[in-house]
């Protein structure tokens, strides 16, 4: 587990592609857990630890993710997330490149629990919600092409299934239409980077997620000049 940053009220992790957020019907540990672990070890805390789920990934998606420390700091949180007030910025890599170096799309995505898929329709529909999102084409290498994204809303897959609906699907990405898994399972999309005030102090939080060691990752952060 690596904690990028950490304070009395949050803390903020960069999770690895396979690990879930918080405990579903796997019954795999997640990451919470690990992180309860982390502080009871590293502060010597009797007892139970305090922890908050503020936001989840995908499982097959990497980068950061904020944890509260204190019930404080959960409710602010909570509440900046349901008002659009924390900006995240994610990457992705796409097999197909988009057909413009920077845009700004809206769908209206339904969801099934039967096969856990969201469906985009370019129009309204009695029982979709709408979703946005802007890109820009950072990088292209021979086969793949590295996007910056910013959400506007925050529906279920909506960076995956809005990217496959313009021809785009990420790499690895089967459910939303690549052709080829990739090696460690994961799909190329990370939640990159994270800025919002923080509930407590007041100050302003902008975290960077290192990027993966996948040689893929590597090269685009070579193109882009982010070695981090």
């Amino acid at each position: 587990m690596e904690v990028v940053y950490e304070d009395n009220h949050i803390i903020i992790v960069n999770k690895a592609p396979g690990e879930i957020v918080q405990g579903d019907k796997t019954g795999d540990e997640p990451l919470s857990e690990t992180v309860k672990q982390w502080i009871k070890e590293k502060h010597g805390k009797p007892g139970n630890v305090f922890l908050g789920v503020v936001h989840r990934l995908d499982r097959p998606v990497g980068g950061l993710v904020v944890f509260a420390k204190t019930s404080k700091a959960l409710t602010r949180m909570n509440e900046m997330f349901r008002l659009g007030k924390v900006k995240k910025t994610y990457w992705a890599i796409t097999r197909n490149c988009p057909p413009h170096d920077h845009d700004r799309l809206v769908h209206y995505i339904t969801s099934t629990e039967r096969n856990n898929k969201s469906y985009a329709s370019a129009s309204p529909r009695p029982d979709a919600k709408e979703a946005a999102l802007s890109y820009t084409l950072l990088a292209s290498s021979d086969r793949y092409h590295l996007l910056e994204v910013n959400l506007e809303t925050g529906r279920k897959h909506q960076i995956r299934v809005q990217l496959a609906a313009i021809g785009c699907p990420l790499r690895g990405d089967l459910k939303y239409g690549d052709r080829r898994s990739n090696p460690d399972g994961s799909i190329s999309l990370m939640a990159r980077r994270i800025t919002f005030v923080h509930p407590v102090s007041g100050q302003t939080i902008d975290v960077t997620a290192p990027l993966p060691s996948d040689p893929l990752w590597q090269a685009f952060g070579q193109l882009t000049g982010s070695q981090e």
